[in-house]
């Protein structure tokens, strides 16, 4: 039995309000949110079902939508450091989620389709926000070395100026 909220429907721009864009980050974290919907909607089967499923749910349903809160808290980061803090624990968050999808999908608990479907999206969440850790922190060393760079040829320049300054001998 499918699951209530499959990807092409949480695809739909009118559920977000917005259509999807690369923009700022935004395909990733619509991706995130259409992900935690999904898994609501397994919840909401394995609920139904009872069992050890239904023990699952909760931890389940917290991290995958924990998931998706640090990517929208990340857009909302005070400094370059604070976003790859977020983006981490929402990292954290995406493979307990993908951990806990993958013994529902080994012990056939839930939907067969559905726990494949989300263990392969959780995969691919997985790599997409690990890229852009990644990335951000090669950026930030960058802009660091950068900034060095500038401020010792500043340095350099100021002692240059200096050089050339008319001094008046002390006596």
């Amino acid at each position: 039995m499918p699951c209530a909220h499959s990807r092409s429907m949480d695809s739909d721009p009118s559920i977000h309000g917005r259509p999807a864009t690369f923009e700022n980050g935004q395909d990733i974290r619509d991706r995130a949110f259409d992900y935690g919907c999904s898994v609501v909607g397994f919840c909401e089967v394995l609920m139904a079902s009872g069992g050890v499923g239904r023990l699952m749910v909760p931890q389940l349903l917290n991290c995958s939508l924990s998931f998706a809160t640090m990517l929208e808290e990340a857009r909302a980061a005070e400094s370059d450091a604070d976003f790859i803090s977020k983006c981490c624990i929402g990292l954290k968050e995406c493979r307990e989620s993908w951990t806990r999808m993958r013994v529902c999908g080994r012990r056939k608990i839930g939907p067969i389709e559905d726990s494949r479907r989300l263990i392969d999206e959780g995969n691919e969440l997985i790599a997409i926000v690990s890229a852009i850790i990644r990335n951000k922190k090669r950026n930030v060393a960058a802009k660091r070395r950068r900034l060095s760079e500038e401020k010792g040829r500043a340095r350099v320049a100021q002692r240059q100026d200096r050089e050339h300054e008319f001094r008046i001998p002390k006596s």
